[in-house]
This record gives structure tokens, C-alpha cells and sequence, in this order.
């Protein structure tokens, strides 16, 4: 669909499926607000990446969602007001007031010729005195940084008169901080872009009719209707249609699921095709979308070991400084050397490598919460897995429901049962409710729910206590006697089946068997993370020895702990950390929080209830195990580009200052060959290095 220039203010240079390059004249005007105009592209339903050029006026744009998305696009383009992203009170992009004072560094590097003697001085003490400024307030404020090195390297030189190297070296520094700062922002962006801000609008049926509301005005518990093209406004359960939702925001998935009744739809997916009904379960800042936005903006803020060295070397270059002067009483040498300072490229290639590194974990469905998970998991040498949901498939599949007194049928257990479980979030509870829902059932009313971690549930019913939950509860904790019923629950446990049991009072009146199974890549992923390093793999589960034991034997985990409350799991842990190990713990249930948190590195599956995912220190967004096998792998292919990175930045430098020690480099020469260092770690450190497919299977390791 191209579109008149002269009425929208764009064209179509190049159109491809999934991707086309528009020409902006709004893209050359100097009040451009072009961050939030970016930011405003970028959250638009299905766009996934874009690329701008303001001199060339060029907007290329990557989406996803078919022709809908396009049209979407160039609709939202053509309905912007002339002057929309202006700043009225800012005559200058952010990028062009960062380059100002380059430009005035550099005229007043080049007008020194031409002037006399006392007006060097005047020019090169204006020129020279932000950064001057800039080491005094980082002194008072924080102590000896490189911006005090910096500072006094330049005020050395202009105390000695000399007013060209003064000025050159200051040119250099404010051209390395300018690329630096462009550098990080650029480093941030990676991640944020991976965020997509809920739609503005969605249709919801409200008062018996279909309304067109605010998506920050949706309830709980309201139906919002799905179609295609459009975002999903909340996280909720399908109740009627199917489509295919792209979960490229989400997860880094490129192939759209197919949603039906009963199965959970996610905040930030995009319909491709289709039409859902949805009943609204979590809404606004309590998405899935918005905690992992929350996670994102979080793990931005957390500094690792390795960026805090860079900060520590600083002092190493004052002290030798220092040492010089008091040696040689040589100025210029000691400006040299505070020029060539090891802390520069370790300070900003460090963090700028853990962002990059966190970006293409993002973009293969795998959050970490900050630069120092990344370091901690490269350096784990123990993983513990929770059984359910980890090591087998979180979606368990009811093969029995036996009522155990002939005043129950099988449809008032179920439809009992069901009605308890429907409060909480365990697989077990997601299995039985969606079993229920597809024979059909009739809804028993509760009284209030209580919820017994790792033990199960209870209420009162018609005047009598309810109980559903693990043998060790009824039996253990309330005193309910199994011994009739044993011959049939040992035949059930016969077939590994897990079982639920349900009783009314002191009775036992009901069970109900599950099974899981191994997930398919279990095995390969154990054998990786051998590959990998983690040799040491334990599993850990509240279900009955001899099923544990089973499936620990079929997957070759030789260490087991069964029959584990969440305070057993926790024990584990500690005692662990406490033998020096560096423990890994994968889980997905509330009654893995303590134990997510205990361990160095916390792992939640996706399927995880919301606690454990906010006590993790990684979140694996796809649900394959396979997603571990490659953090392990991209943390320790980021901790070895730091190594490198470090081995050149102190390379380099220690031989810079060695010869600015003997005075074989002046100031300007050392500061253009440190600074020239430090921009080819920050290249090398933002080289974009994609982690293998989730379908991809477990292949080798990636080298950096």
C-alpha cells in the first residue's frame, strides 16, 4: 500500500514480508524527539525491531504478524500530527548535544595557532575546565575515579604551558566518553527494546455488551475478546475460540502457539489469526508481561564482581602516578601515565558485555537478574532440580479418579476435587481443573480455600472438613487411617502414578491418580551441563521414593532426596553451599521459593507461580529445559570475553605505561593510544553473538 508523500509525510523505499524501509521527513527536523519516537514505533503491535538513519531520513522496520501488523504501521504513521515528537523548549536531539562540546574542543584545539600567548591560556583553561570540574565533583562525591586521573592529567599539562596537549588530550577524553556514553545507551536499548507496552485499547464485554475500553480499566475476572492482529491487554484463560499468538515479545519464540479453551494466553502476545474469548486472570502491573518489564529495568541495576574490579585498578595508576613523580619530578610523565589507566575499558567493556550477553539470552527466552547471575552461573558446579515440572513435563495428565465409599460417584469427586484446586496454581491443581472442565463438571461453592504448602488444601463443606493433599498429610497430620484402601493404592504407585487423596473429616473418601512424564530433552540437557562443567546433579521431590528412584535411575541422576517438604529442600540447599559447592536450583513451585533463593543461582521454569518466579535469579520464558543448557553456556561464553577483554586492557595499558614510565610516550600520544584500546574493547564488548535455537537441539559449545 504506498502511500502519498505529500499528505502523510512518508514513502515505501522497499517493502519485503516482514520487514520494510519507509523515508520520513520528520526524521530530519532538529526538534525531533527521536528517542520517544523510537520508543513509540517499537511498541506497536507486532513490531519487533527497527533501525533509524535521521540524516537520510531512513525508518527500517523488522515485524512480525502479517499484514495486519504492516497496515497497523503505516496507518499509526499517516495519523500522526505534523508536529508530534517536537520538543518546543530544545532545539537540539539529545546525540547533537552530546557532540557540542567535541566541536568546541576541537576549534579551540585548532584556533591555537593563530592566537597569542595570553589568550592560549584564557582558551585552553575554558576548554579544559568541564572535564577539570567534572574530576573535582567526582572526587568529593566518590572518591578517586579515572574522571580525577583525567583531570589531573590535563591540569598538569596546562600548568606546564602546554596548552596543545592540554587540549588535545582533552579532545581525546571527551570524544572517548562521547562514544562510550553512545555505546552503553546503545547497550541498554538491546534490552529494553525486548519490551512491549500493553495496547492502549482492547475490547471487553461489560454491562451484557461489547465495549472498547481503556486496557488499564480491565477487572479481573472480565471477558476480553482477542482478534486478529490484535495485542493480548491481559494475562487469562481462553473461554471460547482459538488462534495463533506470536509470543516473540515474551519469549523469543519465532512460531506462533495455538490457544484454545482452556489454555492461558499471556499479556503482550500478539493474535495472528483467529478469535479468542478470554476471562481476565491478571491485569495491569500484575501481567506476566509487566513483572518481566519490572525484571528487565531491575537487572540493569545489578553490577557483578568483575565491573567492580575496574573501579578498585584506578588506585593502582594513582599510586604508580605517584611513585613517578616522586622518582623523576617529570610532569609530562605523569600526566602519560594517568592517561593510560586499566579501570577504563574494564569499567565500561564489562558491564557493556554482561548487557550484551543478557540481550541474546533475552531474545532465546532466558531473563537473568543482573550481571552478577551471569558471573555466579558460569561459576556453579552443582544443580539441583526440583522433579515436577523440571525434569518432567509440567503438564501432568489424570488417568483415575476412584471414589472409595458407595455414597460417592466418580462425577461428585471430581467435581469436588476440582473445585478446590481451582485456587492455586500447582500442576497438580492446572491438570485436575483442565481434566475436569473437558468431561464436564458441576461447580461445588467452598468455603474459604486454605492452602497447606507442599501438603495440599482443606475447607468446610455442608458442615464437614475437607481435606485434598498428599498421604503424609491425612495420614501423618491429621490421622486418617489408609490400611482398607492399601491393596488399591498399591496398585496405582505400581504404575507410577502420583496420588491425590481426598477425604471428608476423618475419612478417606477418594483418590485421584496422575502421571508425568520425562521431558524429552531431559536426558540430552543432563549430558550438556556435564559437557558443560556440572558435574554434580542432585534431584529434589516431595513424591514417594519409589517413584523418585525410578526416574532418577532412567535419567542417571545418582543423587536423591524424596519424599522432601519445602523446609527438607531448603536444607539441602544450605548444607550444600555450606560443603563450598556453587549451587544451580531449578523449580517451578511456590514451595520452591526458600529453596530458589538459598541456592547462588535460583531457576524458575516458565510454568512457575508467580513467587517463584520473583524469588529466581533466572527465568526461562520457553518450556524446555533445553533453555538451561544454553544459559550455562552463554554465561560462560560472556565470562571468557571478559577474560580476553581483561588480558588485552592490561596487556596493552602495561606496556603503555611502561613507556610512559621512561618517558617514551607523551600525554597526547598515550591518551590517543589508551583511548583507541578502551573503544575496541567496547566494539568487541557489543558484538552481537546469538545463542542457539530452542529447536535446535543441544549442539557444541559456541566460541566467542
Amino acid at each position: 500500500m504506498e502511500m502519498n508523500t505529500q499528505v502523510t509525510g512518508f514513502r515505501i523505499a522497499h517493502d519485503l514480508p516482514g520487514r520494510i524501509r519507509l523515508r520520513l521527513a520528520r526524521l530530519g527536523h532538529p526538534c525531533l524527539a527521536s528517542d520517544e519516537f523510537e520508543a513509540e514505533v517499537l511498541a506497536l503491535d507486532g513490531v519487533r525491531e527497527i533501525r533509524t538513519n535521521r540524516r537520510a531520513r531512513s525508518l527500517v522496520v523488522t515485524y512480525g504478524g502479517g499484514a495486519e501488523v504492516r497496515a497497523g504501521l503505516l496507518q499509526w504513521l499517516a495519523a500522526l500530527p505534523a508536529n508530534a515528537f517536537r520538543h518546543e523548549c530544545d532545539p537540539y536531539p539529545s546525540s547533537r548535544r552530546e557532540r557540542t562540546p567535541l566541536v568546541v574542543s576541537a576549534l579551540a584545539l585548532l584556533s591555537l595557532p593563530l592566537l597569542p600567548a595570553p589568550l592560549k591560556s584564557l582558551v585552553t583553561l575554558a576548554s579544559i575546565s568541564p572535564t577539570v570540574a567534572k574530576g573535582i565533583r567526582t572526587l568529593l562525591n566518590r572518591g578517586v575515579k579515572v574522571e580525577v586521573l583525567d583531570a589531573l592529567a590535563v591540569s598538569i599539562a596546562a600548568g606546564h604551558g602546554g596548552f596543545f596537549t592540554a587540549n588535545a588530550t582533552h579532545l581525546l577524553v571527551r570524544t572517548g566518553g562521547y562514544l562510550e556514553a553512545r555505546a552503553e545507551r546503545q547497550a541498554h536499548s538491546l534490552l529494553k527494546q525486548l519490551l512491549k507496552r500493553p495496547p492502549e485499547l482492547a475490547w471487553v464485554e461489560r454491562d451484557g455488551e461489547l465495549r472498547r475500553l481503556d486496557a488499564g480499566d480491565i477487572r479481573s475476572d472480565e471477558l476480553v475478546v482477542v482478534g486478529p492482529g490484535d495485542p493480548v491487554p491481559v494475562d487469562g484463560r481462553v473461554e471460547q475460540g482459538s488462534a495463533l499468538l506470536d509470543h516473540f515479545s515474551l519469549t523469543g519464540e519465532s512460531v506462533p502457539v495455538r490457544k484454545e479453551p482452556g489454555d492461558e494466553a499471556l499479556a503482550g502476545s500478539l493474535a495472528v489469526d483467529g478469535r479468542l474469548v478470554l476471562r481476565a486472570i491478571r491485569v495491569g502491573e500484575n501481567t506476566a508481561a509487566a513483572s518481566l518489564g519490572r525484571y528487565i529495568e531491575e537487572s540493569l541495576r545489578h553490577p557483578s564482581n568483575s565491573q567492580r574490579l575496574g573501579d578498585r585498578l584506578v588506585y593502582l595508576t594513582f599510586a604508580l602516578g605517584g611513585l613517578i613523580f616522586g622518582l623523576t619530578l617529570d610532569p609530562k610523565r605523569v600526566a602519560s601515565v594517568f592517561l593510560v589507566d586499566y579501570s577504563c575499558a574494564l569499567k565500561l567493556g564489562t558491564p557493556l558485555t554482561f548487557i550484551s550477553g543478557m540481550h541474546d539470552a533475552a531474545e532465546a527466552g532466558i531473563l537473568f537478574r543482573g550481571a552478577q547471575v551471569l558471573e555466579n552461573l558460569a561459576d556453579a558446579d552443582t544443580v539441583v532440580f526440583d522433579k515436577t515440572g523440571t525434569l518432567t513435563q509440567s503438564r501432568l495428565e489424570i488417568t483415575d479418579v476412584i471414589p472409595l465409599r458407595p455414597d460417592r460417584s466418580e462425577e461428585q469427586l471430581l467435581a469436588l476435587v476440582a473445585s478446590l484446586e481451582e485456587h492455586t496454581r500447582h500442576p497438580y491443581a492446572e491438570a485436575l481443573v483442565k481434566y475436569a472442565e473437558t468431561v464436564g463438571y458441576r461447580h461445588v461453592d467452598p468455603g474459604a480455600v486454605e492452602f497447606v504448602i507442599a501438603h495440599g488444601l482443606q475447607t468446610e463443606i455442608n458442615g464437614k472438613d475437607v481435606f485434598v493433599g498428599s498421604r503424609h498429610y491425612l495420614e501423618e497430620h491429621l490421622g486418617i487411617s489408609f490400611a482398607s484402601d492399601q491393596p488399591l493404592i498399591c496398585d496405582r504407585l505400581a504404575e507410577s502414578k502420583t496420588l491425590l487423596y481426598v477425604a471428608e473429616d476423618k475419612t478417606l473418601i477418594g483418590l485421584v491418580a496422575l502421571s508425568d512424564r520425562i521431558r524429552e530433552e531431559a536426558g540430552a540437557v543432563l549430558a550438556r551441563l556435564k559437557d558443560l562443567g556440572i558435574n554434580d546433579q542432585i534431584m529434589l521431590t516431595g513424591d514417594a521414593r519409589h517413584r523418585a528412584e525410578a526416574l532418577a535411575k532412567e535419567l542417571g541422576i545418582a543423587r536423591l532426596y524424596a519424599e522432601q517438604s519445602p523446609d527438607d529442600k531448603l536444607q539441602v540447599v544450605e548444607t550444600l553451599k555450606a560443603d563450598g559447592r556453587k549451587v544451580v536450583f531449578v523449580g517451578d513451585g511456590v514451595n520452591d521459593a526458600s529453596a530458589l533463593v538459598a541456592a547462588q543461582i535460583g531457576v524458575a521454569m516458565p510454568r512457575g507461580v508467580l513467587l517463584s518466579r520473583e524469588a529466581a535469579d533466572v527465568i526461562l520464558l520457553r518450556d524446555d529445559l533445553e533453555s538451561l543448557a544454553r544459559a550455562r553456556e552463554l554465561a560462560v561464553r560472556t565470562r571468557s570475553r571478559i577474560a580476553r577483554n581483561f588480558r588485552l586492557d592490561v596487556g596493552v595499558n602495561s606496556a603503555l605505561l611502561v613507556a610512559a614510565t621512561f618517558g617514551w610516550v607523551p600525554p597526547v600520544a598515550a591518551a590517543l593510544l589508551h583511548n583507541g584500546t578502551t573503544l575496541a574493547i567496547l566494539a568487541r564488548s557489543l558484538r552481537k553473538r546469538g545463542v542457539a535455537d530452542a529447536h535446535s537441539g543441544i549442539g557444541p559449545a559456541i566460541s566467542d
